[in-house]
């Protein structure tokens, strides 16, 4: 935004949530107007962030790039300054920043790298800069098993995704075209995580967060908590890049209000696809 300048009419995205995050945020910091399209599928969590930040925030479309088309007719319209979720050079550039702040936290960039990959634009970026710092240094991506676009790119197969994921963010139809180049040349492979391996480890994650939200509930005198309480103090301890409601929500609609997180069997799912190479 720093690199442009910002009309009247301010700036505007189409984004799953976490693009349009960072663009309410950088605005509000700037004092001009965000108008952000999310899709229906959106998580109610990463909406009310938005709406914390100012932003206006327009829910349209059944998929990413519904809203997306929406946003640009609505740009047509205004003139507000264009950003884009991941197909641009600098949010691809910004992207690569994460890369120094792990060598930073970490103290040195490991030997492998996973990112999970929607419309390409964090792992290109993340690639490029990794690679700069630790050229022996393998990268992969990581797609839900009904969004496979990279994957299928990097192979060449035609690409055909779709469907209702649990990884709601990363729900992307289209790599945008700069990420694909530069994952082509950079990006070791892509893994394939299966919907119902990506439920088991997101309940997984809710279990520790119901750890943390029964304790102050505790303190209302309820000895039972309804998995609605869950998903609320959840969303209220802002774990947003779990998108813990949306996994709950989605879960119950499927299992009728059991999450299960074991087959028949009793046993816990394996990780299927997404097997990470050993060499």
């Amino acid at each position: 935004l720093l690199s442009n300048t910002i009309p009247a009419s301010g700036v505007i995205v189409a984004s799953g949530g976490n693009a349009g995050i960072a663009t309410a945020a950088a605005a509000r910091e700037l004092g001009v107007h965000c108008e952000v399209f999310v899709p229906e599928v959106s998580s109610p969590a990463k909406r009310a962030k938005l709406a914390e930040l100012g932003a206006q925030v327009v829910v349209t479309g059944a998929a990413y790039s519904e809203a997306l088309q929406a946003c640009l007719a609505r740009q047509q319209q205004t003139g507000a300054l264009l950003t884009h979720a991941y197909d641009q050079p600098e949010v691809v550039i910004g992207a690569g920043t994460l890369a120094a702040e792990i060598e930073a936290d970490a103290g040195a960039l490991p030997d492998r790298v996973l990112v999970s990959v929607g419309g390409g634009g964090l792992i290109a970026g993340m690639a490029v800069a990794a690679k700069a710092l630790k050229p022996e240094l393998r990268i992969f991506g990581v797609e839900s098993e009904l969004y496979t676009a990279m994957y299928q790119e990097m192979h060449g197969l035609p690409v055909q995704v779709g469907g209702i994921s649990i990884a709601e963010g990363i729900s992307v139809r289209d790599i945008g075209r700069a990420p694909m180049d530069v994952a082509r040349r950079y990006v070791d492979d892509v893994l394939i995580a299966r919907e119902a391996d990506i439920e088991t480890v997101a309940i997984d994650l809710a279990a520790i967060v119901f750890a943390r939200a029964v304790r102050p509930l505790e303190h209302t005198g309820q000895r039972l908590v309804r998995p609605d309480q869950i998903a609320d103090a959840a969303a209220d301890m802002a774990v947003e890049d779990a998108d813990i409601d949306a996994t709950l929500r989605l879960s119950r609609e499927r299992h009728g209000h059991q999450a299960r997180s074991q087959d028949q069997g009793g046993n816990r799912r394996s990780n299927g696809h997404a097997t990470l190479p050993q060499n």
